[in-house]
This record gives structure tokens, C-alpha cells and sequence, in this order.
């Protein structure tokens, strides 16, 4: 086992926890000398330990407002000199170098800046760190002569091997610490690039103003190629063990993407229940960001991955029954998604009755609210969103992303809504204001629904749903199976073009009174003429929402 000694170290942190202990230890005990920078030096110096500042060994003072004061060859040598190379000895002795054994940084609270909401983009530049980053990645290079510490948690175990080794680093530890080290730096350099690339220019959402859309064309915007960065950097960090995968015989875990901010799903706190799974967070973070759509109060519930039913009222308690009711057969065992803080309200109308939900997750809960529901269900998760209104947390990068084998797919999300400017009434008849609603709600929850999807609404809520076919007219058969009687008089909506007339009228047999789809199919004249035919609404918004 190759030992190296340890006679200085530099320690340059922002992170203070623990930093007296460990620095009195390396003195104390074994008789390391301390090499510090700025608000670290007066830290161990008010503390009673002799430092020498990095000004000292560089012979030149820090400047342009700590910008500059590691980047040195006195540091640097002192990191990087092989100790056993002939030639990098004798380079050290002509120039004054001394080594440095153990580098002790951590880098500037960069992920707390842009945390905070008054962080201006100017205050997130000046908390990227430069020089942290070129000591460290240099103490890892140089592992086979130099402890690299990235973290106070490390400070315990190189403490450890000091003692056992008699005051020298093994190889075993000084390895592990450098793969450490630069996982740290990736993860903070990953971070800092996915914060500039909101800031890059990028196309805006589709506006009445650029809009090009007709009855029988769709809109595109947007090149393919268009604010697409040729290269992402994205670090997972593992925020929990979940209970399982998609099957008990799969394991997993929730990564949360730094970048992202503390939002969505991924952040969210379990107030009660047992363990998560896969499944859970994969069915809530569907169901949230379809209820987000809404500014009224809104509940979305999700069984596998696609909402079954969607509600929208003047209160939540209201939202959540009509939701439930929408089909009650599927949601038995779903996931429900809430848009405003869960009242008492709410909570007695979620545990009236024999309904059973596998998770609940909304912005906050009044304390009687959330006694009731721990107390009808011991096992029900509730999931409390970190901020009262955030948005759906993949929101915050733009982007969409898809793993496939040997690489990963990129879009941009799908954040279109309902643009009243781009829709055109193809139809004879015009909708009347309570058909305008109705197609503007289902308009909006289709867009959640896996392809093919047909969604009939009416009053605010869905009474059918049918998605995730290979077929639209089978889509349109299984919403209108669900809905039953409820087709009569309501509004439907296909997330894509119908290829023939016969999804409309199957629609229009069941009681549908108005159609909204985006149009551009080569047969929608005959689409037109069968809606004309019934005295039904056709509305062509120029757009489509496939969702795989």
C-alpha cells in the first residue's frame, strides 16, 4: 500500500461545518501545517490555530474582490509535483514550491444563490467558483500524493486513516476521496450550465401574433433544430430509495436534477403513509401537471400513467368530487393531483364513501385536513408540494426528455395551451359560450392523455376518456362507453387529426354537440360535412398534442 505523508494542507471552504474540529485534529495530532484564504483563515485564526495565508506562499495578495488568489504555480505546483519525479523535485526547489498534501475545498454555495428568489443573475455569476474547482480536479489528479476533500462528511474518515497509518494517506482512501472529488465538480459544473441555458435566447410559446395556423394546416413554429443546445450536462443525485420499481422485483430510486429547482414531484415532502414507489411518483407527477393547467381549482386523478378524471370548480371539494365521479370504477386505487391547499372541505369529500386513493399530493393541508385523511387511510401517501402554486417541475428547464437505448430523446416540453386566436370554426354552426367551455376544457385535458386520445367533457369536468389506442375510432368507442348518457349535449376533443369521419360520428351518435381536433387531415372536408350534416361544432385549432 503506497502511503504519502502529510506535513501541509490547504483548507479554502464555504461550507464551515466541522472545519475546527478537522483543522485542530491535522494540527494537534499531527502536526500539519494550515494554508488558508479569507473568510476560512479568520475562522481557524479566531478559533486559536496559527494559518498562513495563500498570500503568503504566492508572495501576491488577493485581488479583484477574491477573484483571484489561488491561481498560482506555488499552489498549483505544490498540488501537482510528482513527488517521486526527479525532474519535478528539482522544479519545486528552483522556484520556491513546497507541497501540499491535503486540499480541503469546497466551492461556492452556487445551488443556495439561485435558490433564492431575490438572486439576481449577476449575484449567480459571481458565486461560480474558479478557483476551487482547478485545486480540486488538480488534488485528484495528483491522488497518488494528495487527499482531496470535498466535503465536512469526508472529514471523519481521512481523520481515521491518518490515525491508522500514523499520519500518512493510504492509496485506497485518496482514490475513493479523488472519484468523489470529481463527481462533485461535475455535478457543480452540470448545475451552473443547465442555470445559463434558461438564460440562453430561446423561441417563446406560440402567440396569436406568430401564428400561421388554417383549417387545414398545422401550425409549426418552430424548426427542429431551433434553441436546442448541441451538448446537456445533467447530474442525478439519489434523494431516496423508493419501494420498488415498476414490479416488486425491480429496485429503484428518485434522482432529483439540482438544476431543476425545488419543485414539482421530485421535491415534494411525504407527510404520511408508507413507502413510495416508482409507480406512485410517476402517476402523481402525471396527475399534477395536468391539474396545474388550470387557474381554477382543479383535481386531476391518474391510474398508470394517464388521467382517468379531470375537474375543474369553484372550490376544491367540488373539483375532487366531480373528478372522482368522472369514473369512479378507474380511480378506485389512483393518484390525485390538487391545485390549491387541501381543506377540510375537500378532505371530507375525498374519505366520504368507500373511494381508495394510493396517493394525494397538492400544495399544503390544513392540519384537520390532513388528520382525517391519515386517520381513514394508515397507508395513503400525502405528498406536500414545496411551494403553494409552483409549476410542473420539468417546466423550469424547457425541456422534455425520454431514455431510449444508447441515448436519450430532447424536445421541448409541450407548454401550448388553448389559443382562442388560432382556433377556427369549420362548422356551419358556431359554438354557443357553454360549448366554447366545454371544448376548451377537454381541449386542455387531452393534451395529458396518451395517443390516440379522445376526451368528452361537459361542465367543467371529464365524463370520458379514452387514450393510448392504436386506432382514434377505438379511442373514440371507449370515451363514449365511459361516458354513457353523459355524451348527450357535451364536448370532445382529439388530440390529433381524425383520418375518417367515422371517429366524429360515433361522437355525434353518443350526443356530442361540438368537436374541437386540429385539422389537416386530407379527408377533413368529409369530417366537416358529418358534423355540418348533425347541426354539430367543429373546431380546428391548427395544433395537435400527441403524448407517448
Amino acid at each position: 500500500m503506497n502511503l504519502a505523508p502529510v506535513r501541509r494542507a490547504l483548507l479554502s471552504v464555504s461550507d464551515k461545518d466541522g472545519l475546527i474540529e478537522f483543522a485542530q485534529t491535522l494540527h494537534s495530532e499531527f502536526g500539519v501545517e494550515l494554508i488558508s484564504t479569507g473568510g476560512t483563515a479568520r475562522a481557524l485564526r479566531d478559533a486559536g490555530l496559527p494559518v498562513i495565508d495563500v498570500s503568503e506562499v504566492t508572495s501576491f495578495p488577493e485581488m479583484m474582490d477574491g477573484r483571484l488568489k489561488t491561481l498560482h504555480p506555488r499552489v498549483h505546483g505544490g498540488i501537482l509535483a510528482l513527488r517521486n519525479d526527479p525532474a519535478h523535485v528539482r522544479s519545486m526547489h528552483e522556484h520556491g514550491i513546497r507541497p501540499i498534501d491535503i486540499v480541503c475545498v469546497n466551492l461556492y454555495p452556487f445551488a443556495d444563490t439561485i435558490a433564492r428568489n431575490d438572486a439576481s443573475f449577476d449575484d449567480a455569476v459571481e458565486n461560480i467558483d474558479i478557483g476551487g474547482p482547478a485545486m480540486i480536479r488538480a488534488a485528484g489528479k495528483n491522488h497518488d500524493h494528495v487527499a482531496v476533500v470535498t466535503e465536512p462528511a469526508q472529514y471523519a474518515s481521512l481523520i481515521a486513516d491518518l490515525k491508522e497509518n500514523r499520519g500518512k494517506t493510504s492509496t485506497a482512501l485518496r482514490r475513493k476521496l479523488a472519484q468523489a472529488a470529481f463527481a462533485h465538480v461535475s455535478r457543480y459544473d452540470a448545475l451552473i450550465a443547465g442555470y445559463l441555458l434558461k438564460h440562453v435566447d430561446a423561441p417563446s410559446a406560440p402567440n396569436a401574433a406568430s401564428s400561421t395556423s388554417s383549417a387545414s394546416t398545422l401550425t409549426s413554429d418552430i424548426k427542429p433544430s431551433d434553441a436546442l443546445p448541441e451538448r446537456l450536462s445533467i447530474t442525478l443525485d439519489r434523494a431516496e430509495i423508493l419501494r420498488y420499481g415498476e414490479n416488486p422485483h425491480q429496485s429503484a430510486a428518485l434522482y432529483r436534477i439540482e438544476s431543476e429547482g425545488a419543485s414539482g414531484v421530485a421535491n415534494a415532502k411525504q407527510l404520511h403513509g408508507k413507502q413510495l414507489s416508482y409507480i406512485n411518483l410517476l402517476d402523481a407527477d402525471a396527475a399534477l401537471a395536468c391539474a396545474n393547467e388550470f387557474d381554477r381549482p382543479a383535481a386531476c386523478i391518474v391510474k398508470h400513467a394517464t388521467p382517468c378524471g379531470v375537474a375543474i370548480a369553484n372550490d376544491l371539494a367540488e373539483a375532487f368530487t366531480k373528478a372522482y365521479d368522472a369514473d369512479a370504477l378507474a380511480a378506485f386505487g389512483g393518484i390525485v393531483a390538487m391545485n390549491r391547499v387541501i381543506d377540510r372541505a375537500t378532505a371530507d369529500a375525498i374519505t366520504a364513501g368507500q373511494k381508495f386513493l394510493e396517493v394525494i399530493v397538492a400544495p399544503g393541508y390544513s392540519d384537520d385536513a390532513r388528520d382525517l385523511l391519515a386517520e381513514r387511510w394508515k397507508n395513503i401517501r400525502l405528498l406536500q408540494l414545496p411551494s403553494a402554486r409552483h409549476p410542473h417541475a420539468s417546466q423550469t428547464s424547457g425541456l422534455s426528455m425520454h431514455r431510449i437505448a444508447g441515448g436519450m430523446l430532447v424536445q421541448r416540453r409541450d407548454d401550448v395551451g388553448v389559443i382562442a386566436s388560432e382556433w377556427k370554426v369549420v362548422s356551419k354552426r358556431s359554438p354557443d359560450e357553454k360549448e366554447l367551455h366545454d371544448l376548451a376544457f377537454a381541449w386542455t385535458a387531452c393534451k395529458h392523455i396518451k395517443s390516440n386520445a379522445i376526451v368528452i367533457a361537459r361542465d367543467g369536468r371529464t365524463v370520458g376518456i379514452g387514450g393510448g389506442q392504436v386506432d382514434r375510432v377505438g379511442a373514440a368507442r371507449i370515451a363514449i362507453e365511459k361516458a354513457g348518457e353523459r355524451a348527450r349535449s357535451a364536448a370532445a376533443a382529439s388530440d390529433a387529426f381524425f383520418p375518417f369521419p367515422d371517429g366524429p360520428e360515433a361522437l355525434i351518435r353518443a350526443g356530442v354537440t361540438a368537436i374541437v381536433q386540429p385539422g389537416g387531415s386530407q379527408r377533413d372536408a368529409l369530417t366537416i360535412e358529418a358534423a355540418d350534416k348533425a347541426g354539430v361544432v367543429m373546431v380546428f385549432t391548427g395544433r395537435r398534442h400527441f403524448r407517448h
